[in-house]
């Protein structure tokens, strides 16, 4: 069964701004909410860079899937995995290291003129962890292109991040299979 494509409007704001885009707090899809983004900035033929900076040791369906995006959507794994829960086997100076690394890419990418939207999974985390310091997270938001937008993920983001944002959603946990003994299920946690 083909679908047709509808004739729907589509909506040009007067002036374009790039974003500065926060998406924090204890609750699951962070990180699902910034996919969404992707996914609706490929809509528009739009150029995507993703950065994992925690993630990265363990496989999770969202990157074969963003692969699929592809030649619109990149993504790169700068993490070892949880930095100090569960079992994570590197030492914090390896985590430390993977994360500056990371930074280094964020700006290479930022400066390559060559993305509308560029995510930085889990980046919030990694300045609560001190693996990247505040004024290499404030120097990336204030240096980006004007019409970047740049979406910055994970739990407890920095007040001096909350503030330079356009838009920040704080997601909250009302309840979670995981605290009922429920394992996380494919395609749904990971």
């Amino acid at each position: 069964m083909k679908m047709e494509k509808p004739q729907l409007r589509v909506f040009e704001p007067r002036k374009k701004v790039g974003l500065v885009v926060v998406i924090t707090g204890g609750g699951k899809g962070k990180t699902t909410s910034a996919l969404g983004m992707a996914l609706r900035a490929v809509g528009y033929n739009m150029k995507v860079c993703i950065i994992h900076f925690i993630k990265g040791d363990m496989y999770s369906g969202e990157l074969d899937g963003i692969r699929r995006l592809s030649p619109n959507v990149e993504v790169h794994l700068t993490g070892k995995g949880f930095c100090g829960i569960m079992g994570d086997p590197y030492p914090f100076e390896e985590h430390r290291a993977n994360a500056q690394d990371a930074i280094r890419l964020v700006k290479d990418k930022i400066s390559s003129g060559n993305f509308d939207i560029v995510i930085l999974d889990e980046i919030n985390n990694a300045l609560k962890l001190e693996l990247i310091d505040l004024p290499q997270v404030l120097d990336i938001i204030d240096n980006k292109p004007p019409l970047m937008h740049l979406i910055l993920t994970g739990r407890d983001a920095h007040p001096e991040v909350i503030k330079k944002a356009h838009t920040v959603t704080e997601v909250k946990e009302i309840k979670h299979a995981f605290r009922q003994g429920i394992e996380p299920q494919k395609g749904i946690d990971y």
